[in-house]
This record gives structure tokens, C-alpha cells and sequence, in this order.
């Protein structure tokens, strides 16, 4: 990854969730890997979605983190344009607090998968981190990183264990 071109797609469905959106944008830069940001509604502007989606892989991105609350069409409406992988992220919020972004996200017909991580702010993290793997496949470097990564969260567990026990 030695230049600034961006590989991975940060889209969400309203600006509002961009205070969200931002942890994971802060988790793919704490691994080094560029990335963009867009504002697309899935209902509003369903052409900008496609067309995002269809030109996404031509930018050269190689993975597309979805971010939407309420019906949370969003990630289904990217997955349908594209052969790159999906990562929905549902947003809290609304009547149902969530519930239904993540029915909306999860609950994709055969052959157009969305990977669907959790409701809340662990989930663009998560997305984020599942985006570093994928890209991981094809970069050893990446992969080290996120191994490294994995063995401080390790590490935190043992220390809090300890302090527990001390």
C-alpha cells in the first residue's frame, strides 16, 4: 500500500451518521489503509448508489463499508452493483432503535451477500477491522498488522486479568 489511493469505501446513508462512521474511519487509518467517505441514500439518490457501487472496483477500491439506519437499504443497494465485498453497518436509532437497520441489513436474498456487523459502535470498528482482513488476503504486511493487532487485544485481556487477580 504504498500510495494514497483509496481501497476501501466508506459509505453512509445520512450525515447524521457520520459521529459514528468516524470510529471506523479512525480504525482503518490506525492500520494505514486509505480510504473514502461518501453520503448516499439508498432512497433518496438510488442512481448515485449504483453508480457508486458500479465504478467503486474501476477507483480501485476492493471493499465497501456501508453505514445506514432505518430501513437501511443502503448495503444491499451497493452489494447489487458490485462483485466487491459488502460490510453493512445498521445504525441505532429510529422507532425500533436499530432493529429494523440491522433486519434490513442482514436479511439479503441469495447471491448478493452483505456481511452485517453489529448495531452500536462497535460495529464500524468491526466493519472496519473485517475490511482489514479481507484486504489482509493479498497483504502480508496488512496481515502482520492485524495480527499485532490482535495480540494487543490479547495482551489487555492478560493485564486485566491480572489486575483482577492481583
Amino acid at each position: 500500500m504504498s500510495d494514497n489511493k483509496p481501497m476501501v469505501g466508506v459509505v453512509m446513508g445520512s450525515d447524521s451518521d457520520w459521529p459514528l462512521v468516524q470510529k471506523g474511519c479512525a480504525t482503518l487509518e490506525s492500520f494505514g489503509v486509505p480510504y473514502e467517505t461518501r453520503v448516499i441514500s439508498a432512497h433518496r439518490t438510488p442512481e448515485e448508489a449504483i453508480a457508486y457501487s458500479k465504478g467503486a472496483e474501476a477507483r480501485g477500491i476492493k471493499v465497501i463499508i456501508a453505514c445506514a439506519g432505518g430501513a437501511a437499504h443502503l448495503a444491499g443497494v451497493l452489494a447489487a452493483g458490485t462483485v466487491l465485498p459488502v460490510v453493512g453497518v445498521p445504525v441505532a436509532g429510529g422507532a425500533l432503535n436499530g432493529l429494523d437497520a440491522l433486519y434490513a441489513t442482514v436479511q439479503m436474498p441469495s447471491g448478493v451477500p452483505v456481511a452485517t456487523v453489529a448495531v452500536g459502535s462497535a460495529g464500524p470498528v468491526n466493519a472496519a477491522l473485517l475490511a482489514v482482513q479481507i484486504l489482509g488476503t493479498a497483504d502480508p504486511a496488512l496481515r502482520e498488522r492485524f495480527r499485532a493487532h490482535k495480540e494487543t487485544l490479547k495482551a489487555k485481556v492478560a493485564a486485566a486479568n491480572e489486575r483482577i487477580h492481583a
